[in-house]
């Protein structure tokens, strides 16, 4: 579904953005996974390069514009252009109340989740010109666009509101060069990234609310990597064409009830 493109991701040693270069390899595409633990890049390189993939890996802290331009620039240079661009890279933040959230806690989570999937699209956007289109994917959540009833999570869910706001904004001004864009909008999904979750307090401003017994959604509501990875491979494939400016949310439905 990919043969000849190359993929640009962020984030991309764990979690989602592990599955997704994986993903993305199997299918033909050449990828550059971006991140800041080069030991963690090395390893996914290593495992898709057994499998018969093409990747490396380039360090890139998504939060400062000259790293996130460098990596950009070095893919390029390496692949010769760039079709798919996959903003993922992403943290949960501190979660606590509002008035206990510090100003420097605010700033880290929309630097690294909202900074940076503008730093990312803003630098690749010359090249998908260059290469005469593409697709742009950005790794959203269903907090901050379809559930709200997380406590204390006030900076990452605007972080993540933000990021949707943007994927539309960038999806109506690129479409005109053959760019699309897509938002992801994972639910529970089993990575590590609630282990990096700083909660302080949150029990103050929680409201209990009893659920039904049976957990709502496919499976529970809880889904792994890879199937964010298909939904993220449908997205940046051919397959949606005629896909732009929408978010698809991977929950398994659960949210719709929360």
């Amino acid at each position: 579904m990919l043969d000849d493109k190359v993929a640009f991701i962020t984030g991309g040693t764990s979690g989602i953005g592990q599955g997704t270069a994986i993903r993305f390899a199997q299918e033909g595409a050449k990828v550059a996974i971006a991140d800041m633990i080069a030991d963690d890049g090395n390893k996914v390189v290593a495992e898709i390069s057994k499998a018969g993939g093409t990747a490396f890996f380039v360090p890139c802290d998504v939060s400062k514009p000259e790293q996130v331009k460098r990596a950009i620039d070095q893919t390029v240079e390496r692949f010769g252009r760039l079709d798919v661009v996959f903003a993922n890279a992403g943290i949960n933040g501190v979660w606590t109340p509002i008035e206990e959230l510090k100003p420097e806690e605010w700033d880290k989570t929309l630097d690294i989740n909202l900074k940076g999937t503008y730093l990312t699209v803003h630098y690749a956007v010359p090249h998908l010109k260059k290469t005469g289109g593409g697709s742009i994917l950005i790794t959203s959540s269903v907090n901050g666009t379809r559930t709200f009833s997380n406590a204390g999570a006030s900076a990452y869910s605007t972080s993540k509101a933000g990021q949707i706001a943007f994927m539309k904004m960038i999806a109506f001004e690129l479409a005109q060069f053959g760019i699309r864009c897509n938002g992801i909008c994972p639910g529970a999904i089993k990575t590590n990234i609630g282990q990096r979750t700083q909660q302080r307090h949150t029990e103050k401003v929680e409201v209990k609310v009893k659920f039904p017994d049976v957990k709502p959604g496919i499976d529970e509501g809880q889904g792994d990597i890879f199937e964010v990875a298909d939904a993220a491979l449908f997205l940046a494939s051919d397959m949606s064409r005629h896909v732009s400016g929408v978010e698809i949310f991977v929950d398994g439905g659960a949210s719709l009830l929360r």
